[in-house]
């Protein structure tokens, strides 16, 4: 193998890195924003449950009703 067929080996090589590496870079970025939004329906999640906690918690402080 010469010199000129281990550069463009080379070349190819590091071509197809290339195409790899922003693949995987695409994915990453997909990801984030997919991480995103299930926080985001993390927070929205915890403050329906809060407010219903809260609501449970003021029912459980009223006093039973006269028939009990």
């Amino acid at each position: 193998m010469n010199t000129e067929d281990r550069l463009i080996e080379l070349e190819t090589k590091m071509a197809f890195q290339e195409d790899l590496l922003q693949d995987l870079n695409d994915v990453v970025a997909r990801q984030e924003q997919q991480l995103e939004k299930l926080w985001q329906a993390n927070r929205l999640l915890k403050s329906q449950l809060d407010t219903v906690h809260s609501a449970v918690g003021e029912a459980s402080n009223e006093a039973p009703p006269p028939h009990y």
